[in-house]
């Protein structure tokens, strides 16, 4: 009965058993900046703004958990891997969300380049819904993602998932297209300053806002809000060498606490 309950919680409110009913952006970097993640360049662009993933210098691997204590169903888990080559950053990334009754999972595979003061970045992504009673369904999907460095302190960034909505069903049911573009300010190399606004063409638009201050240079805080729906951010990162491990916590008024921690390695290049 637990777990009929819960079913139901994600089936209320969207379409269709198969229509997409949890975020895909990942990494307790950006989670604890408020998923104000649209400037933000790092190995997790792959699931947040594709663009960002251009400025990867080494071959990385990483892996997160996000988890709902409490209520294991809506547990979200990811992994990737990023690859710079003579052309650019290739990424690779997988997904999953759920428990035997409803999961959804996620295959993405991108790439990025910068080109002058522009970072852009493209993805096809394949989601499959598996519900117990209602079957499977997978649909291919694309998305585009840029960040533009206007000056060394200052950059603005956009990132649209789902660009051409594909259908889920014979009834219309089909992927919610996201629209999100955001800005980026760092007044000093230990302080930076990120905020963006998210539109899905079937909801309210979501503001959000994130600091990180990096108080030693292996060592920073982060913090962020969001709203509607209304949440607070905390979090840190701890980067010793190669290896980086990231915390976040996330607080919700009318919903369960959220934490993720991720952990990622960058190795060394071959020499020539």
């Amino acid at each position: 009965m637990y777990k009929f309950i819960l079913f139901c919680v994600f089936i209320h409110g969207i379409p269709s058993v198969s229509a997409q009913s949890v975020s895909t952006l990942m990494g307790a970097r950006a989670q604890g900046m408020g998923y104000a993640s649209s400037c933000l360049k790092d190995e997790w662009a792959i699931f947040n703004n594709i663009g960002g993933l251009s400025d990867l210098e080494n071959p990385t691997a990483a892996f997160t958990y996000s988890s709902f204590p409490g209520f294991k169903s809506f547990n979200r888990m990811a992994a990737l891997v990023g690859l710079p080559t003579q052309f650019g950053v290739a990424g690779l990334g997988v997904f999953r969300f759920g428990d035997d009754l409803y999961n959804e999972q996620l295959i993405t595979a991108g790439f990025s380049n910068t080109f002058g003061i522009a970072s852009l970045g493209a993805k096809v992504n394949y989601i499959q819904y598996n519900a117990e009673g209602f079957g499977r369904k997978g649909v291919v999907s694309f998305s585009l993602g840029g960040i533009t460095r206007f000056t060394p302190n200052f950059s603005v960034g956009a990132h649209i998932s789902n660009v051409l909505q594909p259908e889920l069903s014979e009834e219309g049911d089909h992927l919610p297209t996201l629209l999100n573009i955001g800005v980026c300010f760092k007044p000093s190399q230990k302080l930076l300053l990120t905020t963006e606004l998210e539109k899905d063409l079937d909801y309210a638009l979501t503001w959000k806002a994130g600091v990180e201050y990096n108080v030693h240079k292996k060592f920073s805080l982060r913090t962020g809000f969001n709203v509607k729906p209304q949440a607070g951010f905390l979090g840190f990162g701890f980067a010793p060498s190669a290896f980086r491990f990231d915390y976040a916590f996330t607080y919700r008024p009318d919903f369960v606490s959220q934490h993720q921690a991720s952990v990622s390695y960058q190795f060394k290049k071959k020499a020539k």
